[in-house]
């Protein structure tokens, strides 16, 4: 599953907050993508709630999409490696560098892609129409908090997203106090896991 979006907007605490919610029921791991350094995975590792033979960080260098996108063969390597050493694993994440509105991952690497923007970009983000925000199976718009102190309307994105969206899922969290999260879990077991289709 690839987990997507700017710089600074919450991918890795995203990721953070998912498996600490459901590391009891879900066999998960993660690979998280930086330019020069793997400062993501070593934040996730600090997190200590997957254990750290279930993280891998890759230094990509150059532009951070390519490896999501055009040439993804360090990442298919990483998640072989962690499909190797757990073979029970159910979901792999992949955390790609943060990058423009534009980055989405090739669908030879993942099956379902998250992208995360947060409110403090300003409103008029869902309005740009970027395909990652576009293409994606689930949108998130972080940082609910921050509104009031950047002038952001959460009721203008929320209709942007709905014009530019269509029918796909998005959803408005606060990954600091968890506000939102339950969303984004119940997302990932009916449509990525499909737990409700096993009782």
């Amino acid at each position: 599953m690839g987990v997507g979006g700017p710089v600074g907007a919450g991918k890795t605490q995203l990721i953070e907050r998912i498996t600490r919610a459901m590391s009891r029921e879900v066999s998960m791991a993660a690979v998280t993508n930086d330019i020069y350094t793997i400062e993501d995975a070593k934040i996730l590792a600090a997190q200590g709630v997957l254990p750290v033979d279930r993280i891998i960080g890759l230094e990509t260098g150059g532009c951070p999409h390519t490896a999501i996108r055009e040439d993804t063969s360090m990442n298919e390597a990483a998640i072989a490696e962690l499909m190797e050493r757990h073979p029970d694993l159910e979901v792999v994440f992949v955390e790609s560098g943060g990058d423009n509105l534009s980055a989405t991952f090739s669908p030879e690497l993942v099956d379902f892609s998250i992208y995360v923007i947060d409110v403090a970009q300003g409103e008029k983000i869902p309005r740009k129409a970027g395909q990652g925000m576009i293409k994606s199976d689930l949108f998130v718009i972080n940082k609910t908090d921050l509104a009031p102190h950047v002038g952001a309307d959460l009721a203008v994105m929320e209709a942007d997203s709905k014009v530019f969206r269509g029918d796909k899922p998005f959803c408005f969290t606060n990954l600091k106090t968890d506000e939102g999260l339950e969303q984004v879990i119940e997302w990932i077991h009916h449509d990525v896991l499909m737990t409700d289709l096993e009782s």
